[in-house]
């Protein structure tokens, strides 16, 4: 499969945008990017790094700056992009954006009861504190399905079936 243009999973984070990503790309033969990985491999350091050192400003400026790229040299692949990647201002020029959407007790969940969860909530230091995440979680909702041009509830699905619901809402 060749896609014609790109194809954006934005959605908070634990939702499965990269797993999801993962999968597509095995299924349907094309190549997918994440923006977090993007930048950790840029400044060679994690983003709980750069967090610690440089703060979240700095760590936005990254983003941009990592949108600015893929909109001039990415074309045909899925992106899964970081949770708080909705801010950069040429989201929309990016491809098609689709949000995965959960409940914040699913995604909360999806993350405690993982094989590697231990990994997982290392990962996303904020779920320490699942009131601050909760909040965070409410403010962005609202941004996402208004950017979003797909909105696909991911709570019934299995990972095969959301693929296919990509699939046939995008292609």
């Amino acid at each position: 499969m060749k896609l014609k243009k790109n194809i954006l999973l934005i959605g908070f984070m634990g939702v499965g945008k990269g797993t999801t990503a993962r999968a597509f790309a095995k299924k349907y033969g094309v190549y997918n990017i994440d923006t977090d990985d993007l930048i950790e491999s840029k400044e060679k350091r994690t983003i709980k790094k750069i967090f610690k050192k440089e703060g979240e400003d700095y760590f936005r400026t990254l983003e941009q700056e990592t949108a600015d790229w893929i909109e001039r040299c990415v074309s045909g692949t899925l992106i899964s992009c970081g949770g708080g990647f909705y801010k950069v201002k040429n989201l929309k020029k990016l491809g098609t954006v689709v949000l995965l959407d959960a409940s914040f007790e699913w995604i909360y969940k999806r993350l405690k009861t993982a094989k590697n969860s231990k990994r997982k909530l290392a990962k996303r230091p904020l779920f320490k504190e699942p009131k601050k995440a909760k909040a965070l979680y409410k403010e962005r909702q609202k941004a996402y399905r208004k950017l979003a041009d797909v909105v696909i509830d991911v709570e019934a699905l299995s990972l095969d079936e959301l693929c296919e619901t990509i699939y046939k809402k995008v292609r």
